[in-house]
């Protein structure tokens, strides 16, 4: 028996929302009445986060997403992060789950230094997703904080924090032999227990056999190139439950007063952990 000449529209529709974004695309293919109850409003709203409008409400892609269909939106969203928060934001969907993600942007951290021309300068890439990013020029004493409310991340759903960014590569640079060669110290965690677990990462990865042949014992982690022009490394992991517990805090900081320079800074990528 074929049920979907036996099942009403809402009935197909109702099934197809209890499974997930990809099996609704999947079972669009089965027959035309699939499709159409697949294809519906009434499937996608379950998959959209309820809150999405509100987070592009200052997007100036908001009209035009509010012109779109349920699935639209959503395969809008998960393809083509949103700029919000007059640009220091990003907003994405994740493919699998349509779990919030997003992208602080460096304009929105709080940067040691930052507002200093002679330390850090602020200019525009063509690779990047935002206006600005921040440029070291160099310091001592590097650290990079930022905070994002657990209320905008999905509930119930385990977050990987990762720094964005990439090492200029110059004659300059490379001659002082300044930068990022020895490791530095990262940490998340909700307000009042950040620092609690933290962990050494290595922001250069030209510097892994160097490092590990010094200290062997060292707990030390390599970025991962993301094939978008930039590089990310983990910051940690945070479960976030009800959105109720206040604000998740991190940092990245090198505090021995060793020169560092070189670093361009993108932003901080809250990213589901089954979104990739």
């Amino acid at each position: 028996m074929d049920i979907t000449k036996v099942l009403p529209e809402e009935c197909l529709s109702l099934i197809v929302s209890l499974t997930s974004p990809r099996d609704a695309c999947r079972s669009s293919l089965v027959s035309r009445s699939f499709q159409l109850a697949a294809d519906s409003d009434a499937v996608w709203d379950r998959f959209l986060p309820s809150d999405w409008l509100q987070n592009v409400s200052d997007s100036s892609s908001v009209q035009e997403l509010s012109s779109l269909s349920s699935k639209q939106v959503f395969l809008r969203l998960c393809g083509n992060p949103v700029l919000v928060n007059n640009g220091t934001l990003l907003f994405s969907l994740g493919k699998e789950s349509g779990k919030k993600q997003y992208v602080i942007g460096a304009r929105r951290l709080a940067i040691s230094w930052g507002d200093t021309p002679a330390y850090w300068f602020w200019k525009s890439l063509p690779e990047s997703r935002f206006p600005e990013v921040a440029e070291l020029r160099f310091v001592w004493w590097f650290q990079v904080k930022g905070k994002i409310e657990g209320k905008l991340l999905s509930p119930n759903t385990s977050y990987a924090a990762y720094l964005v960014f990439k090492l200029r590569n110059s004659t300059e640079y490379l001659e002082r032999k300044v930068g990022f060669e020895r490791t530095v110290e990262v940490s998340i965690g909700y307000e009042g227990t950040v620092g609690e677990q933290k962990r050494n990462v290595l922001l250069d990865p030209s510097t892994k056999r160097k490092r590990m042949k010094v200290q062997k014992d060292i707990t030390s982690h390599l970025p991962r190139d993301r094939g978008d022009g930039w590089m990310e490394i983990e910051i940690g992991r945070i479960f976030n439950g009800d959105g109720d517990d206040g604000n998740v805090v991190f940092y990245v900081q090198e505090l021995n007063g060793h020169i560092k320079a070189g670093l361009i800074v993108e932003g901080i990528e809250f990213r589901p952990e089954d979104s990739r």
